[in-house]
């Protein structure tokens, strides 16, 4: 399961009682605000991207931002193509609902978009649709490898 590997990744880290796992499911934005405790906006949501190479990442932005095809296309230099929920699973170990930038299958990269920058916590899954872990954006950077920060998000509004 892969809030066992999650798991096992932060309790490596001395970190494992930092994961949270309310009694209420957390697979969208606001289900898993409500269930956090957060507002929306400050949900990590884990995005799943293949890109034409073949390979995979995972894109973490901010509960009230979507992706802005343009921006992704000039970061990545293509479209941006979501994965489907059996390519979620086999390709990055985690399901959908429980996507998360930890504890990934090999080889998955991780970026953070820019619209996390503006808050001092953000709660990202952890590894299964009830759970999530509350992190500073640079202790998510860090605890999630991640290659940086890209800027290929817009409002969700937009």
């Amino acid at each position: 399961m892969a809030i066992e590997k999650v798991r096992e990744y932060f309790k490596s880290l001395g970190l494992e009682d930092r994961i949270l796992e309310p009694a209420e499911p957390t697979p969208t934005v606001e289900l898993a605000a409500r269930s956090l405790g957060t507002e929306p906006e400050r949900i990590a949501k884990s995005l799943a991207f293949s890109l034409k190479c073949g390979s995979v990442i995972i894109i973490v932005a901010a509960g009230d931002v979507k992706i802005d095809n343009a921006a992704f296309k000039s970061a990545f230099g293509e479209k941006a193509r979501m994965l489907s929920a059996e390519e979620t699973l086999l390709k990055t170990g985690h399901p959908v609902g429980g996507v998360c930038p930890f504890a990934l299958n090999e080889g998955v990269k991780v970026y953070l978009d820019e619209s996390l920058k503006r808050f001092d916590t953000v709660y990202p899954a952890a590894g299964n649709n009830q759970s999530g872990i509350k992190l500073s954006p640079d202790e998510l950077c860090r605890l999630s490898g991640a290659e940086g920060y890209v800027a290929v998000t817009k409002p969700a509004n937009a």
